[in-house]
């Protein structure tokens, strides 16, 4: 199982040099695991970015994988990782979510950096 950080999910969508790293886990649908977190934060950034039709196209494309919505175990659980890792509440979420699923997570958030299961790449310019 996989799940795609947010930061991963807008450079695969703007095809930036560094979503070849992504293509991968985003293509395989039936092992994606799609945090609802992560279609928040794609969906702003793309609204502000673009329009609300090419956001709404690309929360659709996220949708092929499997919506995690928050539940309030997933709330704790993400709490705990938060202070364990001294992540930001977002990308707990998303730590929280993967652990749940058993899943990998592929991201360019140096926060994931040296976490255990993730598999972290570098921006590109």
């Amino acid at each position: 199982m996989n799940v795609v950080d947010s930061s991963a999910w807008l450079a695969y969508f703007a095809d930036e040099p560094s979503a070849k790293n992504f293509h991968a886990p985003i293509q395989n649908i039936d092992e994606l695991i799609v945090p609802v977190v992560t279609v928040y934060e794609v969906f702003k950034v793309v609204l502000r970015e673009t329009s609300e039709n090419e956001a709404l196209q690309v929360v659709a494309a996220m949708q092929k994988g499997t919506v995690v919505n928050l539940t309030t175990k997933l709330a704790i659980n993400a709490s705990k990782l938060s202070l364990m890792h001294k992540l930001p509440m977002a990308d707990s979420l998303i730590l929280a979510t993967a652990k749940e699923h058993d899943a990998a997570i592929w991201t360019q958030d140096i926060d994931f950096k040296n976490i255990p299961g993730v598999n972290y790449f570098p921006k590109t310019k």
